[in-house]
């Protein structure tokens, strides 16, 4: 099978006035399609770093990443930014939705930079709302959702581009525990329907709902479970 995601030796390296931060100190990783992984790591253990990282949302001070093939790690913002939009769903803790636009043009951002027509766009993103059960809740705007709710735009939002990968930051942190439950099964279903799931958390409860465990510390992997 071949790997979705290939990182080889990657180091990042930050500088803070005149001392350097080593965020990652060689990290290698692969991971393949349809897999269901948790990235878990004590704050300033690097998990956030290389969430960035595999989120093309920065780059390694050195080192290789290959996304299907593409060496990533090569290439400059505005291809990041395509690579961005077209392979990667992001999920974040704060859900980052418009506040005055409805949950389907919300969730229809993300084809409106891809420029696909307004008919198949409004078509995509009733299907991907339609997948998170938020059928009924389409014309609502986020002040009129509950969190759970909001955190099921925002998983519509990174579907509705059928990405090589749903990254997902701490996405239960801003819920309490019942909803969050539930937010997870939504991710347990999008894994069964083929997706690949990468989940960022520090919670040893949510990273045990993947099948797979990276404990990150100190800038390097220093355990790989499978479960």
């Amino acid at each position: 099978m071949e790997s979705l995601i290939e990182l080889k030796d990657i180091v990042k390296t930050y500088k803070v006035g005149s001392v350097e931060v080593h965020a990652l100190r060689g990290v290698n990783l692969t991971i393949q399609p349809n897999e269901y992984i948790s990235i878990m790591g004590p704050s300033g253990s690097g998990k956030s770093t290389l969430m960035n990282i595999i989120g093309c949302l920065d780059t390694p001070t050195s080192g290789r990443y290959e996304l299907e093939d593409v060496p990533v790690h090569e290439m400059d913002d505005n291809q990041l930014a395509e690579i961005r939009n077209r392979k990667i769903g992001f999920v974040f803790q704060t859900f980052n939705l418009l506040p005055r636009a409805n949950a389907l043009h919300n969730v229809e951002l993300p084809l409106i930079y891809s420029g696909v027509h307004a008919t198949r766009r409004k078509a995509l993103a009733e299907a991907a709302i339609e997948k998170v059960g938020l059928s009924d809740r389409k014309s609502h705007k986020p002040s009129e959702l509950s969190g759970g709710q909001r955190q099921r735009v925002a998983i519509a939002r990174a579907l509705v581009n059928n990405p090589s990968l749903i990254l997902a930051d701490e996405p239960t942190g801003n819920l309490d525990s019942a909803t969050g439950d539930e937010i997870m099964q939504v991710f347990k279903d999008l894994h069964a329907a083929g997706n690949t799931v990468v989940l960022i958390t520090h919670e040893k409860e949510i990273a045990e709902q993947a099948n797979r465990i990276v404990y990150i510390r100190d800038g390097n992997i220093a355990d790989d479970v499978r479960i």
